[in-house]
């Protein structure tokens, strides 16, 4: 019977690097359904706390993979982390470890609860999310579930800031004609300047979306609005493969692991786990002759995901 994996990469970041991916939720448990998700619609939108993946199996397939020597360990993968109702457990056991940093990648939907403060506390990064000003377009762009409200949601990104001391950094997600209109621009600006986070990530699409009309900023005025929002904002951007950082024999499987979790270009599957692109290509082919894997092209891009 095959193993469930639920380490995967390390996947090549745009904000950390090399990161070692652990997925804590199923595919597409989410508390929101996010028009621009590269991973597709939610199919079980939930406020549910509990234990989705077996902890200890985490932990045991995290130690075997630790040689990898990411940048990051990442809490993030197939849906909303903050789900899981150990995820406090497990980071204090990740650091017990090892000295490899630990993040975590939220929507930050849930940080108005104190049970999910409290267990983010212990986290070296914790990025969570703010693509909308107001509730209307929260609906629209994040599609929530029901009991969550715009208010609730920026409170939680308010209060968790006065409670942490790690570092804090927001994305904002910004789509064409919706979240780039000039006065939503700056109605982020004045909640973002209350969050007071230590770094804004300014993002838009690069993979291909859930919806096809969440569309991509352009490079320019994604740097311009990035400007507006905060000092220390920036634009984050694909990183370029390193072509003499092959160290690795990534099997096939560990390919097509890392494409459950997010479709990838085959440099970016090159850069995650050190092999040659000829190699990533190879595996690739392979994939898409046995049905595991279709290729999907976005913004002159060709990436591949996988089959589900």
């Amino acid at each position: 019977m095959h193993r469930k994996q639920y380490i995967y990469g390390p996947v090549p970041s745009r904000r950390l690097g090399r990161s070692l991916g652990v997925d804590l939720i199923p595919y597409k448990v989410c508390t929101y359904d996010c028009v621009y998700c590269q991973l597709g619609r939610t199919t079980n939108k939930t406020l549910e706390r509990r234990e989705w993946v077996p902890t200890e199996e985490v932990l045991t397939q995290l130690r075997e993979k630790l040689a990898s020597k990411p940048d990051y360990i990442t809490l993030a993968g197939s849906g909303e982390p903050t789900l899981h109702a150990e995820i406090g457990r497990l980071i204090r056991e990740i650091k017990s470890l090892t000295d490899i940093p630990v993040a975590v990648i939220t929507n930050g939907s849930l940080l108005w609860l104190p049970e999910v403060q409290r267990a983010l506390l212990e986290a070296d990064l914790v990025v969570p999310s703010l693509d909308a000003e107001s509730e209307e377009i929260f609906q629209y762009v994040n599609r929530p579930s029901p009991e969550i409200r715009f208010d609730q949601m920026l409170k939680g990104l308010r209060e968790f800031r006065r409670l942490y001391h790690g570092r804090y950094w927001l994305e904002v997600f910004l789509l064409n004609g919706v979240t780039t209109v000039e006065k939503r621009v700056e109605a982020l600006h004045d909640h973002i300047d209350a969050i007071s986070p230590d770094r804004v990530q300014v993002n838009t699409v690069v993979r291909p979306p859930a919806e096809g009309y969440a569309m991509a900023v352009a490079p320019d005025r994604l740097e311009q609005i990035a400007v507006q929002l905060h000092p220390q904002a920036e634009v984050i951007v694909p990183i370029a493969h390193d072509g003499g950082a092959e160290s690795s024999e990534a099997t096939c499987g560990e390919v097509l692991d890392l494409l459950r979790r997010r479709p990838c270009s085959i440099a970016d599957i090159a850069t995650g786990l050190r092999i040659h692109p000829h190699e990533a290509a190879k595996c690739v082919s392979r994939l898409v002759s046995r049905r595991k894997v279709q290729p999907k092209r976005q913004e002159g891009t060709l990436y591949y995901e996988a089959i589900l």
